[in-house]
């Protein structure tokens, strides 16, 4: 089953493109206590208030707050800003594979996602195949977040997309749903083999040997 419409590719990147995991940092920082490190990420530095750095707000506010609430956590929470860069793993091969198997055959690339424009950069400098994008949206930048449609909307009309022509792929399985609203093709991510798959079965030809459009949708 093929798509003939669609001809661009719009990824996320946590999660799909680049491993990070708060965990990453901490399982050292609890030095095997695994427990504890699950209720302090779930009931101290939780996602609800890291996605708030990914809306725009300032790392230093943002830290002051934690620190007024739950002082003996203190460099726990500093930890959380100051080592950030120490939740990247790295990227994920298998996925970023197929980005520039994607990109090699010509493919249009962009990327949205929720992430603190002040850590983003940590990202630009470690990763190169950042720059195979023709375009990424950054949320903590916009003030907006996943699933708000209104960065949907602004990544469209930011590089003129058509979101008919759009495949989006994400991990969140409702910021993946969201895409649709607008028109686009979702991908929720799992596992790169996975995803190469369902890209094929909407036209594109992912392999070792690099990704192209199918014959099929040539026509």
């Amino acid at each position: 089953m093929t798509n003939d419409n669609c001809d661009t590719v719009v990824f996320d990147l946590g999660g799909v493109l680049i491993d990070w995991d708060p965990r990453h940092l901490y399982r050292s920082l609890f030095r095997g206590d695994h427990a504890a490190m699950e209720r302090f990420l779930s009931e101290v530095c939780t996602p609800a208030w890291n996605q708030q750095q990914d809306a725009g707000r300032p790392w230093a506010e943002a830290v002051a707050v934690l620190q007024k609430q739950y002082p003996e956590h203190d460099g726990l929470i500093r930890a959380y800003h100051l080592r950030w860069s120490e939740m990247i793993a790295g990227e994920m091969p298998g996925t970023v594979a197929i980005l520039r198997a994607l990109h090699a055959a010509g493919t249009p690339l962009y990327a949205l996602t929720n992430w603190s424009q002040e850590t983003f950069p940590i990202a630009e400098q470690r990763f190169d195949f950042l720059t195979l994008f023709r375009g990424i949206v950054v949320s903590g930048s916009e003030r907006l977040v996943k699933p708000d449609l209104a960065i949907y909307r602004l990544l469209v009309k930011r590089y003129g997309l058509n979101p008919a022509r759009c495949v989006y792929v994400d991990d969140n399985a409702t910021n993946a749903a969201a895409a649709t609203l607008l028109g686009m093709r979702a991908i929720h991510f799992t596992l790169p083999d996975v995803l190469a798959g369902e890209l094929r079965e909407l036209g594109f030809a992912v392999g070792t040997g690099g990704a192209t459009r199918s014959k099929a949708t040539e026509q």
